[in-house]
């Protein structure tokens, strides 16, 4: 039996490290492949470095999890969902970066950093006598300029200044200075104007969701490279998938139409006095003003389609992004009608055929182009295509005549320059395609009678609407 010792003595940590070296009670555990993911030269004697080490093994475990649920979430979509927000990002986690390597960008203590030149002491001399150097000094106030141009904002680039013994006057530093601060709230607006709108791409954030939407759905099954971009619209090329059972054309266009009005902010006069969407007209919602105008494009589409004039076919429409058929062949898209290179027959034919598409268009879809010039007319398979009707409205609009005029000027004008010996003059064009009889010569005197048939128009659809507004108000009292 051992020999009795005293509490003291059993309480001593240096005995129980005596009793445990002489021999443990348990038996030795045998090797297994069981991999408790520690090193085996961690320190484990203190308590926070295991609970630590705990905590780690704990945050490897669910960040595996979370990119197997991540995984089974996106399962095969083209557009995926990143759970990287939700990771436990432990500060103790093995970089996959070398012990060695430091980033220096991320430390107090930057030893490649250039020394700043010494202040002068606060009372603002330094120096006696003749040798008395102030805080106005040239060269002191020239170096602390050339330091204070560490503050300014990351993207300006400024250079080794203090390096190179950069003496900035007042007069340059504060130029910069204010030209730094002018920039910086330059692109802050420019930085909020491309998250809410589409400038000159077209494409932003909430575009560029809309055109992912489209490809995962199967809409689409690609989108290639920017075809044409104008004041109103970028289009683009894509290729076409299935949707709702209807096939695609296999090459489309996505029409996207552009958020900012700043560059035809006139444009209102061609929706806002359209019955079709008068109601509906809101000049205080740019981006509303920009879905019905996509909208309005669609159903005049949608109507000389109908009619059988050559056009773009809709595929489908989703806020202000219009999906059509592309008129072209393998990504190469039609010529404009202006840039066409035509034989003299050909041109002759295609003139009769735009003369036929304007009257049918006048006469059986009741729709005036509005913008019918060479540069919206394409040339494909030996024959003429309209396109761009977003401004299209309808011979009864107040200034539906007047439209009309300016698109049979266009159309004279192209093909009489062409060489086209039959083409009509502008005011036989336009009494051909409305099948009215204005007898005049003269351009002034012509349009002083369209203005006046028009106001006539005007004011017989006025009374009409009176007529039956009071006659169901009456109808309303009596009941």
């Amino acid at each position: 039996s051992s020999a009795p010792c005293s509490l003291a003595d059993v309480m001593s940590e240096q005995l129980a490290r005596q009793l445990h070296e002489e021999g443990s009670p348990f038996p030795e555990i045998p090797d297994t492949d069981l991999d408790l993911s520690c090193a085996p030269e961690a320190d484990t004697s203190s308590d926070l470095i295991l609970a630590q080490m705990l905590q780690m093994e704990f945050d490897r475990e669910f960040d595996t999890q979370l990119r197997r649920e991540e995984k089974k979430f996106n399962g095969d979509s083209k557009v995926s969902i990143s759970f990287e927000n939700y990771r436990m990002v432990h500060p103790y986690e093995d970089s996959d970066s070398s012990e060695d390597e430091v980033d220096w960008q991320d430390t107090r203590h930057d030893p490649y950093k250039a020394v700043k030149p010494t202040t002068t002491p606060k009372k603002g001399f330094v120096g006696k006598g003749k040798n008395i150097t102030t805080k106005h000094d040239e060269d002191v106030c020239g170096r602390k300029n050339t330091a204070r141009m560490d503050n300014f904002a990351p993207e300006v680039q400024v250079g080794d200044g203090i390096g190179m013994d950069l003496k900035l006057s007042n007069h340059v530093y504060n130029a910069l200075k204010r030209h730094c601060d002018t920039e910086q709230r330059r692109s802050a607006r420019l930085h909020e104007k491309k998250e809410h709108s589409t400038a000159e791409q077209a494409v932003d954030p909430r575009t560029r969701l809309l055109m992912y939407k489209m490809v995962n759905a199967g809409i689409l099954e690609n989108i290639n490279g920017c075809i044409s971009t104008g004041k109103e619209s970028v289009v683009f090329h894509a290729n076409g998938g299935s949707f709702e059972e209807k096939i695609v054309p296999e090459e489309c266009v996505l029409k996207v139409f552009k958020t900012t009005l700043n560059e035809f902010k006139n444009r209102d006069k061609y929706i806002k006095d359209d019955y079709r969407f008068k109601d509906r007209f809101s000049k205080l919602n740019p981006r509303k003003i920009i879905r019905l105008w996509a909208e309005k494009e669609m159903h005049n589409l949608t109507r000389i389609k109908k009619a059988g004039i050559p056009c773009p076919e809709v595929v489908i429409l989703k806020k202000h992004i219009l999906a059509m058929s592309f008129i072209g062949k393998d990504h190469v898209p039609a010529p404009k009608l202006k840039d066409a290179i035509l034989s003299s027959e050909d041109m002759k034919k295609a003139y009769y055929q735009v003369l036929n598409m304007m009257q049918r268009l006048y006469q059986d879809c009741n729709l005036v182009h509005a913008d019918l010039s060479e540069y919206n007319m394409l040339w494909h398979d030996g024959q003429v295509w309209f396109i761009d009707v977003s401004q299209s409205i309808e011979p009864t609009h107040p200034h539906g005549l007047e439209f009309l005029f300016r698109d049979c000027r266009n159309v004279a004008t192209f093909f009489q320059k062409a060489g086209v010996a039959e083409a009509l003059s502008v005011f036989e064009l336009f009494n051909t395609v409305s099948g009215l009889q204005i007898n005049s010569d003269n351009e002034a005197d012509f349009l002083a009678q369209i203005e006046a048939l028009e106001k006539r128009n005007e004011d017989h659809v006025q009374k009409s609407s009176r007529k039956i507004f009071m006659d169901t108000s009456e109808g309303t009292y009596d009941v």
